[in-house]
């Protein structure tokens, strides 16, 4: 979002379910004002702000504040309990924290806990220990503060074990105005210009949807968000406001695919040029579906949060390579490595590494950081996968034991941790087993104190246990019983014994 890039009076983004439309011009100046706010705070360039909102109007101001500041912006999902919002506020060391009153009781189980002591403001009201935000920026100048420079998202991402990790990115060290190579290389791909009218259907606090909207604003377009998903609303979207450019998870295509055939046909999509979609494998016979109906506009990339490389495939390209997540994009280049970090032949299976994409590093944590790398310095997401001869990338496996959601990455350990606490409960393994709808859904087999107790009634109380103490997204939809967990000696768990019979 720079000058020359849009005008004032143009649209930048419409909020789909109250068609609240916000001009650029209004995000410059809001932007503007919040960034002096934060400013008046003492925040400096390389300082976090937190922002724990839903898809809310005011998003995009408090992030284009954030990123003229130079500052880092951590996002967090407004679906977390109190004491995972909580963690991640302090682990990031933000000075300030804006949520909504939408969140006013998640808020309240954590404000007392805060140990960086962040400013805290609320949107659309206030709450103990929480000041008004809009009262606080919209007195603020709306002229571009005197030291602009470009900042970076500060997400939270985890691996299979423990707390999440922030994943930290250098500040791009560009003039403010200049464009950075990440923001090109998708305006490159993906044809990104102010024409772009691009539909947003996911939580904006994703790396992916943050990043992209962002991006379609850089270049002047405009963006639909929608504040919750639902099938038919998004194809009805696509028509109505003419999308060119929409992103996706394959969640999202198994729903729309499900909904009735006279839906499927209903409504024009012809303005529809490019679907990205990401975040989690879909399945070959869904995207096959897709391409049919939606034709080959239909792109994937295979990424992370760590921004540490990417690989890409257009519909031709996957028709001819079907279940490939594509080939390396840009300037880095994929290497499929042993355990020892051995380069492995084409059609072998083993590490997914990274030479020369982006680098990064987890938040406060050498240890993670380095088990990320190989031993010629390349990095890894921790996923499993092949390279045909043309050097398409598939991938045979995931992060260890993470489960994929609807596109939702969630780790079993922060699920085993709640219920291993219980009276009940003497050993618990947490997977994720098959769902047709989610791709995967979080299963329990928990070790029980009494055998005689298992039942409905103790999967009911368990369950409910998990909820309390995590967010409802990453606690078991189902549990089942066993008199012992395959366990070696020295304590690790078998949970591949276990796994294998659900999805066999």
């Amino acid at each position: 979002m720079h000058p020359g890039n849009y005008h004032p009076e143009q649209t930048a983004y419409v909020m789909a379910g109250t068609e609240e439309t916000i001009t650029f011009g209004e995000l410059e100046a809001e932007s503007n004002q919040i960034a002096h706010l934060f400013r008046e705070h003492g925040l400096k360039r390389g300082d976090c702000i937190a922002l724990c909102l839903e898809n809310h109007k005011t998003f995009f101001k408090i992030c284009w504040a954030a990123y003229r500041a130079g500052l880092y912006f951590t996002a967090i999902s407004y679906r977390l309990q109190p004491e995972e919002v909580e963690y991640i506020v302090n682990d990031c060391g933000a000075g300030v924290l804006i949520t909504s009153t939408h969140l006013v009781d998640t808020f309240a189980g954590f404000r007392d806990k805060l140990i960086n002591e962040p400013i805290c403001y609320m949107l659309d009201g206030v709450a103990p220990g929480a000041s008004s935000f809009e009262e606080a920026y919209r007195v603020k100048s709306t002229e571009p503060i005197s030291d602009q420079s470009c900042g970076q998202s500060l997400l939270y991402s985890s691996g299979t074990t423990g707390r999440p990790k922030g994943v930290k990115k250098p500040l791009p060290e560009i003039p403010w105005g200049e464009a950075e190579p990440a923001f090109s290389a998708r305006q490159e791909r993906y044809g990104f210009d102010d024409a772009t009218i691009y539909l947003s259907p996911a939580p904006l606090y994703h790396a992916a949807p943050l990043g992209f909207t962002m991006n379609v604003l850089r270049y002047g377009g405009s963006c639909i968000v929608m504040e919750h998903y639902d099938s038919e609303q998004a194809l009805s979207l696509i028509e109505k406001y003419r999308i060119t450019h929409s992103q996706w998870v394959p969640t999202m295509f198994v729903r729309m695919l499900k909904l009735p055939e006279d839906i499927h046909h209903k409504h024009d999509l012809s303005s529809h040029r490019v679907a990205v979609h990401a975040a989690a494998p879909c399945p070959i016979a869904v995207k096959e579906q897709m391409i049919e109906w939606w034709g080959p506009i239909i792109h994937e990339y295979y990424a992370g949060t760590e921004g540490n490389g990417a690989t890409t495939i257009s519909s031709e390209e996957w028709l001819q390579h079907k279940g490939s997540v594509g080939q390396a994009a840009g300037e880095c280049k994929v290497h499929i490595l042993d355990d020892d970090f051995n380069e492995l032949p084409t059609g072998e299976s083993g590490g997914v590494y990274f030479e020369g994409g982006g680098v990064f590093e987890y938040l406060g944590d050498d240890e993670k950081t380095s088990a990320s790398r190989s031993a010629q310095g390349w990095s890894t997401l921790g996923d499993i996968g092949y390279l045909d001869e043309e050097d398409y990338l598939y991938l045979t496996d995931r992060k260890s034991f993470m489960i994929i959601s609807g596109g939702v990455n969630i780790y079993p350990q922060e699920a085993e941790n709640a219920l291993i606490t219980h009276p009940a409960v003497v050993d618990v393994a947490v997977f994720g087993i098959p769902n047709p709808e989610f791709g995967e859904e979080v299963k329990a087999v928990v070790q029980p104190a009494d055998m005689s107790q298992i039942g409905t009634a103790l999967e009911a109380e368990l369950i409910a246990y998990a909820r309390e103490k995590i967010s409802h997204i990453k606690c078991p939809k189902t549990i089942d019983f066993q008199e012992e967990l395959p366990r070696h000696p020295t304590g690790k768990l078998y949970k591949r014994l276990l796994k294998d019979k659900y999805w066999q």
